[in-house]
């Protein structure tokens, strides 16, 4: 395959390998196994498995090897590792490189899931975590030290949409030979260029903007092909989170339309942003494009302008005023996904982060006002007359 295609191109061609009969659409290999001609075949396969052989669906897939190619190819990245949800992403990454008395330094701003294995889970084995300001690169300097060896960020902040400045955390990094990892959901494969910033690895949930359609789990790992081959697949495939090859399909379509999905979802998004700030019934408006956005400039830089397809509207009245809102809207739907082709509510402090402390979501900025508003494909117009009409309901 062509390194030289354009991502649109990447993401419908990426890693096609077809069968004897040359289908269109790549095949679904529901298969838990492969047979070997010999035992001196299945022998030599354990030993090498070259990339067109394949061992145990745990191991890997020709649907899955598909899925991993094109990502990777259209991340700008060597090699990726799917998983069977978007944690199952974070968790591998970081897991597979860690041991006890490492240190990890970490933004403060995560999604609840990501906060639990850097806060629980990591520590639980005897790794140091310290969590800084992710957007104060001085906190980066003054949290890193010779036996860092990883830190972790989101790109983009769920759901305050704090945008991370991925080349100067990664120079932190890298002077004392920390691996950068990066959950890259809010920037998309669509406007991200992390790996070329200077990202080591990225992870994503597919179950967001690369299915897009609310159909199936899904995650992946992106970086080098040492270090998906030497340390992601050995932990990832003795621990069972592989992705399943009906799901790998799913995610290799969704790819397709995802350039157009995601592009067509940022435009309605900053429309509907731009429209909304300074509407009497919020108190802030959150989203990456706007010029008020505090790292807007650097919006301009990292994802070439685009906020990405998320808004956080936060309303006055808090959690009632909150509740009365979710409640009014009758185009979106009340969930807790996000990049999907519908578009969808979620009040992030009594579901996503709903096991942090009062405190720590009061530190995050997730008020009992806040709304985090995942944009979809309807019509701009139709949304935003909506979401008006909420506003108005939401006053009580």
């Amino acid at each position: 395959m062509s390194t030289d295609w354009s991502k649109r191109t990447q993401a419908v061609h990426g890693g096609t390998r077809r069968s004897q009969w040359g289908e269109v659409s790549e095949a679904i290999f529901l298969t838990q196994g492969f047979v070997y001609e010999t035992a001196e075949q299945a022998e030599a396969r354990f030993i090498d498995c070259g990339p067109d052989e394949f061992i145990y669906a745990r191991y890997g897939n020709p649907t899955v090897a598909m899925f991993e190619q094109r990502i990777a190819a259209l991340e700008g990245g060597e090699d990726a590792f799917a998983t069977a949800s978007g944690m199952a992403a974070v968790n591998g990454a970081l897991v597979s490189m860690l041991k006890a008395g490492d240190h990890v330094v970490s933004a403060k701003a995560l999604f609840g899931s990501c906060l639990y294995i850097l806060e629980n889970i990591l520590t639980r084995y005897g790794v140091e975590v310290t969590f800084v300001d992710g957007t104060d690169l001085e906190q980066w300097r003054a949290a890193v030290r010779p036996e860092t060896k990883a830190v972790f960020v989101e790109s983009m902040s769920n759901p305050t949409l704090e945008v991370i400045d991925i080349t100067a955390v990664a120079e932190i990094a890298h002077s004392v030979g920390a691996k950068v990892v990066v959950d890259n959901v809010f920037s998309t494969p669509v406007f991200s260029r992390a790996i070329q910033q200077g990202a080591d690895v990225v992870v994503y949930s597919a179950t967001k903007h690369i299915d897009g359609q609310g159909r199936a789990l899904g995650g992946v790992i992106i970086g080098s092909r040492e270090f998906i081959r030497g340390t992601v697949e050995p932990y990832l495939k003795h621990t069972g989170g592989a992705l399943s090859p009906f799901s790998a399909w799913i995610m290799l379509k969704g790819l397709e339309t995802m350039a157009l999905r995601v592009n067509a979802q940022a435009e309605t998004a900053q429309k509907l942003a731009e429209a909304l700030e300074g509407h009497p019934e919020l108190v802030r408006t959150l989203y990456p494009g706007l010029k008020s956005h505090a790292q807007n400039a650097l919006i301009q830089s990292q994802l070439g302008g685009k906020g990405g397809t998320v808004l956080s509207l936060d309303l006055r009245g808090g959690k009632p005023a909150a509740f009365r809102f979710l409640n009014a809207l009758t185009i979106p739907v009340i969930s807790n996904n996000l990049g999907d082709a519908k578009s969808i509510a979620t009040h992030p402090a009594t579901t996503t982060h709903q096991r942090l402390s009062e405190a720590q979501r009061a530190e995050l900025g997730i008020t009992p006002g806040l709304i985090r508003f995942s944009v979809g494909l309807e019509d701009a117009g139709d949304l935003l007359a909506d979401l008006r009409a909420a506003l108005d309901s939401s006053a009580g």
